[in-house]
C-alpha cells in the first residue's frame, strides 16, 4: 500500500452546470503516467440521513418513487444539504421532521459514508435518532410525495434479505445502526 499514488489533474472544466446537477470532466494523469482526458465527475452535495426509531422499537422509513429506475423505495429519511449553511446534524433533524412529522428525543453522529467515490463527490453522514415522536405534518417538497412506514426493530434485516429495504445508503446505515443499538 505504501507505493500508491494519487492520481494528477492536468486540467478541469464544468461540462454541466445546473443547481440539480453538476458534472465536472478532468483530464487526470495516472501513476503509470498514462493521461485519460474524459474522467467525468458528479459533484454531489452532502447527505443527512437519519435511523428513526420509536419507543415501541420501530424504525421509520419513507417509501416514495425514484424517478431514475422508475420504482418505489423504502428508505430512511434524508436530504442534501450545504454544510456552509448548517451542519449534517441540523440538516438530519430537518430532513426527519420535514419527510415524517417525527423529532428525536436522543440524537447523536453514527458514521459518515462516502456514496460512490468513484465518479461522486459526496458523503452520507448517519444520524441515529431514538425514541422519536410525531410532532406535526410532513412538509414536503415539490418533488416529495412519500409514505411514512413504521416497520419494528426485528423486521428490518429480513426485509434487506428479501429485497424490500435495497437502498445502498439505507441498507448501509441500518447495518452500522443496528451495530450500535445491539451494543447499547
Amino acid at each position: 500500500m505504501n507505493n500508491l499514488q494519487k492520481w494528477k489533474i492536468l486540467k478541469s472544466k464544468m461540462v454541466l452546470d445546473n443547481p440539480w446537477c453538476q458534472v465536472r470532466q478532468d483530464e487526470i494523469k495516472l501513476p503509470n503516467g498514462k493521461i485519460i482526458d474524459d474522467y467525468f465527475v458528479s459533484i454531489k452535495p452532502d447527505v443527512a440521513m437519519v435511523l428513526p426509531i420509536t419507543s415501541n422499537r420501530e424504525i421509520i422509513f419513507v417509501r416514495q418513487y425514484r424517478h431514475a429506475v422508475g420504482e418505489f423505495f423504502l428508505e430512511l429519511p434524508a436530504g442534501n444539504f450545504d454544510p456552509t449553511k448548517e451542519s449534517a446534524e441540523v440538516a438530519a433533524i430537518r430532513e426527519l421532521r420535514e419527510e415524517t412529522g417525527y423529532i428525536p428525543q436522543e440524537f447523536i453522529k453514527i458514521g459518515t459514508l462516502y456514496d460512490k467515490p468513484s465518479k461522486d463527490t459526496n458523503k452520507i453522514h448517519l444520524f441515529l435518532a431514538e425514541n422519536v415522536s410525531k410532532v406535526g405534518e410532513q412538509e414536503l417538497d415539490i418533488t416529495e410525495e412519500i409514505e411514512v412506514v413504521l416497520i419494528p426493530l426485528k423486521s428490518v434485516l429480513d426485509k434487506i434479505a428479501q429485497g424490500e429495504i435495497s437502498v445502498a445508503g439505507t441498507v448501509a446505515a441500518l447495518f452500522l445502526g443496528l451495530k450500535f443499538i445491539s451494543s447499547q
